[in-house]
């Protein structure tokens, strides 16, 4: 049986968690959050990109991406980040759904899970 391994372990929560060949990504949220909808989404997909680099993959293996947004009049504009990031021919299955997020100045938390190569 795998053991499971967790990335950026805190009191409440962890970044990741990699088991049986699947990473787990917690919501991802900008680090600044006075970027508009774009440069915070931007922010949260390069994140992104570096756990799952940790886990040992990248975004051509997401298996399912959770998307949530504080407004949908952003919409749009998260998008726009989101059409730059994802690989050609690997969009994966996602949901996109307005939310209240944790702090009021976030405008966008994404979550992932990703096949391990």
């Amino acid at each position: 049986m795998s053991s499971i391994r967790r990335v950026n372990v805190e009191k409440r929560l962890s970044d990741m968690a990699v088991y049986n060949g699947v990473a787990y990504l917690a919501g991802q949220v900008p680090d600044d959050a006075t970027l508009d909808m774009a440069g915070q989404t931007r922010q949260v997909l390069a994140t992104i990109d570096r756990l799952l680099a940790e886990a040992g993959t990248d975004k051509t293996k997401i298996l399912m991406a959770q998307i949530f947004v504080a407004n949908m009049k952003e919409f749009d504009a998260m998008n726009q980040a989101w059409d730059e990031w994802v690989a050609a021919g690997n969009s994966p299955p996602r949901a996109t759904v307005e939310a209240r997020l944790a702090n009021p100045d976030y405008k966008v938390e994404i979550v992932v899970t990703a096949a391990v190569n």
